[in-house]
């Protein structure tokens, strides 16, 4: 499958995951289209870094990044909480089948696998949160240095 082709089928299911789970959780309808285009964001983000062999924690971590500043942007343009945009889109990154992997190594009686596979799950979840936590913070310490900055005039304009 040539790589275009690819890229078009990952952004158009994510975009359809993240909107299905919105919908299953009662997001509001005018919110929906920005909640799918978050989630194409994050999720691209992590495909191409994990195609580019960054490793699964680095493409986690930047794909959350990127939610959460998309989630930023799209609040403040809404005018709604960030996380009604950061929760659905959070799904195309959530390691399920790793997790389900993990539980089923564990039933089998297999505990080194599943505690390996245990261990990469919370990694993974570690660095989905380390990247939403940044993004807050970047995105706090931009607001609060932006109205801390003196207005600056614009030539021609008066002082009040």
């Amino acid at each position: 499958m040539p790589y275009w082709l690819q890229l078009v089928v990952q952004i158009s299911f994510s975009y359809l995951a993240t909107c299905a789970f919105a919908i299953c959780i009662n997001i509001p309808r005018k919110a929906l289209n920005a909640c799918g285009i978050a989630g194409s964001v994050g999720w691209i983000v992590y495909w191409l870094l994990k195609n580019l062999s960054t490793g699964r924690m680095v493409a986690n971590l930047m794909g959350a990044l990127a939610i959460g500043f998309c989630g930023i942007l799209m609040a403040r343009r809404k005018g709604m909480p960030v996380i009604i945009f950061n929760i659905p889109a959070l799904v195309p990154l959530v390691p399920g089948a790793t997790a389900y992997r993990a539980i089923r190594a564990l039933v089998l009686g297999n505990i080194d696998l599943a505690i390996q596979l245990i261990v990469s799950v919370t990694m993974v979840a570690g660095s989905i949160a380390v990247g939403f936590m940044l993004a807050q913070l970047i995105g706090e310490l931009t607001v609060y240095h932006s109205r801390s900055l003196p207005k600056l005039r614009r030539p021609g304009q008066r002082y009040k």
